[in-house]
């Protein structure tokens, strides 16, 4: 891969989907070489005139497959959950009395552990009122591939090690012997799972009261991420909460938010 191939697929990344990977040579060459060899292309730079000229964008989904990271888990940055569980779902049952319709995003789905955590969360969380509350999770990816793998929701006996063994127990059941589990029809219709470009503009109807968009921006230039979390902030409703990577960080200098913890913001209840 030369630099100026690696300057058109960054770019390209850079401005369809916010993604920097100017100094990820070996990991961008890495990923693609086998694919582009196998199909013929001669060089990096005719993969991307078929990548740019594919009208389907069949080609792109692939490009995008392959150059995303989605790596998550079970259980991943737990306090988050226990914050959850502790202040915000009290707040949102309590203000949201009335309407009981929550709205919550988990903007970096991948292969579905975060969002199905939140899901299990709020139907422990309601327990017998769950039916007059509309909990439903709005899980977004990038990655046609880690979106598949969500919604198909089997995982191994290993991830699901961390779990409480009463959600383990209620919410999966075995496949193929005992190696493999699938998530229940009640856990998966709890999530919906779309396609979503975070640098597009947000369709959304309705504002959100939680956003979850954790350990997504560590690929985003600061600027990207600026106008990110200000799309965040405009979207959210007054008193919502935003959690991000427990290793992310947000300009202090340039965000409206109140910060609760490093890593959890909160839209000013006025706002």
């Amino acid at each position: 891969m030369t630099d100026d191939e690696l300057q058109r697929i960054s770019y390209f990344m850079k401005h369809r989907y916010g993604i920097e990977l100017g100094s990820k040579k070996v990991i961008v060459s890495g990923r693609l070489q086998n694919y582009v060899i196998k199909n013929g292309w001669n060089s990096f730079h005719e993969y991307m005139d078929a990548v740019e000229t594919d009208i389907t964008g069949t080609q792109e989904k692939i490009l995008v497959n392959f150059l995303t990271t989605n790596h998550t888990y079970f259980m991943r940055e737990f306090e988050h959950f226990d914050f959850m569980r502790k202040e915000v779902l009290p707040w949102l049952k309590k203000t949201n009395a009335d309407t009981k319709d929550l709205h919550i995003w988990c903007g970096a789905a991948s292969t579905g552990e975060e969002p199905y955590m939140l899901a299990m969360l709020l139907m422990d969380f309601f327990g017998l009122e769950r039916g007059q509350w509309d909990t439903k999770v709005l899980a977004t990816d990038i990655s046609t591939k880690a979106l598949s793998q969500a919604m198909l929701g089997i995982y191994s006996a290993e991830q699901l090690e961390k779990l409480p063994d009463n959600w383990r127990r209620h919410f999966f059941r075995a496949i193929d012997g005992a190696d493999q589990y699938q998530v229940t029809d009640e856990l998966k219709n709890e999530v919906l799972f779309r396609k979503f470009n975070l640098m597009d503009p947000f369709p959304f109807r309705k504002k959100m009261h939680v956003i979850f968009m954790r350990n997504v921006m560590i690929y985003f230039s600061d600027e990207t991420k600026r106008k990110l979390v200000q799309k965040m902030y405009d979207i959210l409703e007054p008193g919502g909460y935003l959690f991000i990577g427990t290793t992310e960080s947000i300009d202090r200098n340039h965000t409206p938010f109140q910060i609760i913890q490093p890593s959890i913001f909160r839209k000013r209840e006025g706002n």
